[in-house]
């Protein structure tokens, strides 16, 4: 871990091919209510929940719970939030090493509400996530890359900077997945670096201009981002499953059968646990069932990175549930 002035140096030992996630950590603030509150209604709540977030740390969350080496590249402040990020981030096995402390910003916040069915909305105040800059992703991607084989990434961080972290990470050989939320627009030349991009129905209809409806629609917005040379397109859609569209290939996979709880960081597990997948080496398919059934248990749960399910529980899903 860094304070703000400290340098990226150092070498760490030759074990197993991990995951680097570049992306933003938050304190998450939930509350829980029957309904969400129309625009300028009060209305009570049933329960508030204060926890580690943010999509960056909930994938390197769900890449260590998934048995894989996961590490942590981001930017915290020196503020009240900064134990509750680190300690749970450490707690949850991933390495901070690569962490900076912000003496004169705070750390992000998200606040989280979500209703009786399980759906949410989310408004994020990033903070020190602002502050990652092109020298701290380099010098800790360059570091890490020797004893990594996945990068994770998505969009709560400035564009540039995921920009970067992706051209840096295929420079140095390791697959690329990139988790387009929120959803925004990214030069055309960005695409032909990412190995995998994971958007659900909403983010693959903004960025595309494709509305994501079914598996056809899903097809299509696929095979947009392939065309622009993104080697895999993984469309999420929710409990109607998976659509896979590569340059030889399209496959539906169907949805694993849940009770929903809360759809907060189902996207995380997937991406993390789809990551880990691919670092340990699974096949294709293998790495997209993982995937989904991490998913899958993450929205039967509360919560962002207390929802992320263990591997065990991932592992008596796809027993339970094979053929997705």
């Amino acid at each position: 871990m860094q304070s703000e002035s400290a340098s990226v140096e150092g070498q760490l030992p030759d074990l197993e091919k991990g995951v680097i996630v570049v992306g933003s950590v938050t304190a998450d603030v939930t509350s829980f209510s029957s309904r969400l509150p129309a625009p300028g209604e009060t209305l009570l709540g049933e329960a508030l929940t204060l926890v580690l977030g943010g999509k960056g740390a909930n994938q390197a969350i769900a890449a260590a719970f998934a048995g894989v080496r996961s590490h942590m590249v981001s930017c915290v402040g020196n503020d009240l939030f900064k134990n509750l990020v680190l300690d749970g981030l450490d707690a949850a096995g991933v390495d901070i090493s690569q962490m900076r402390i912000l003496a004169n910003d705070a750390t992000g916040v998200a606040h989280i509400r979500v209703d009786g069915a399980g759906e949410n909305n989310i408004v994020i105040v990033p903070r020190a996530n602002s502050k990652l800059d092109s020298t701290h992703i380099t010098k800790s991607i360059q570091l890490l890359a020797p004893t990594s084989a996945v990068l994770l990434t998505q969009l709560e961080i400035p564009r540039e900077i995921a920009v970067r972290a992706i051209e840096e990470a295929g420079k140095a050989g390791l697959i690329v997945v990139l988790d387009p939320a929120p959803a925004l627009a990214l030069e055309e030349g960005v695409w032909s670096h990412v190995d995998y991009v994971t958007p659900n129905e909403s983010e693959a209809t903004a960025i595309t201009g494709i509305k994501v409806s079914d598996d056809e629609s899903a097809i299509t917005a696929g095979q947009w981002f392939c065309s622009r040379g993104v080697k895999n397109a993984v469309i999420t859609l929710a409990s109607a499953g998976v659509v896979l569209v590569s340059s030889s290939r399209t496959k539906k996979f169907k949805a694993f059968k849940v009770e929903v709880a809360d759809t907060t960081a189902a996207g995380d597990a997937f991406a993390g646990y789809l990551g880990a997948a691919l670092a340990k080496g699974y096949n294709q398919d293998d790495a997209i069932r993982q995937a989904m059934a991490a998913g899958a248990l993450a929205v039967t749960r509360r919560g962002a990175s207390s929802s992320l399910p263990k591997r065990a529980d991932v592992e008596r899903l796809l027993a339970a549930q094979p053929h997705p």
